[in-house]
């Protein structure tokens, strides 16, 4: 087990890696702990749609997740190059804080080419959802951007430019 690294910073007892399809049962049954912070999966036909779609992005090398030295995934992120953005980032309530989103954030930018933006939607100010996507984002240098309802539900839209 490798240590994660976060802001120059060692996080010991975690590995950051692409999801493989042997992964696919923990990373349902960890999103199954959050899913109620996620408008849109709500129902067994919802979660069913977003387990093909976790398995897609699995297929193309799109799906991040971050495992804990036990195997349990704790950490899970889809992201999109076709349309340049985080579409869903999830860490287990019991992983917070200790910078796995940070980390996982950090390194699908890393697999973005250079002067690309990359957009990711989240809770709008004032939502209690969305204070810790909100200040993970604008720590890693997103910058608010339109507002936006997604799944029935008001979020905001952020913006990195990747330019560095």
């Amino acid at each position: 087990m490798r240590d994660l690294l976060v802001g120059g910073h060692n996080v010991p007892n975690f590995k950051l890696q692409f999801a493989e399809l042997n992964d696919l049962a923990a990373w349902i049954e960890m999103i199954q702990t959050v899913r109620d912070n996620f408008p849109g999966l709500e129902t067994a036909k919802q979660l069913e749609d977003y387990k093909k779609t976790v398995i897609k992005n699995i297929e193309r090398k799109t799906a991040l997740c971050t495992k804990s030295d036990n195997g349990n995934i704790v950490g899970v992120l889809i992201f999109s190059y076709h349309s340049k953005c985080i579409s869903c980032m999830a860490v287990h309530p019991n992983y917070r804080k200790i910078g796995i989103g940070y980390a996982m954030v950090k390194k699908m930018i890393e697999l973005f080419p250079k002067d690309m933006d990359i957009s990711v939607t989240t809770f709008r100010e004032g939502d209690l959802k969305g204070v810790a996507p909100r200040a993970l984002y604008k720590k890693i240098g997103f910058l608010e951007d339109e507002l936006v309802e997604e799944f029935n539900y008001p979020h905001q839209k952020f913006i990195f430019r990747n330019r560095s």
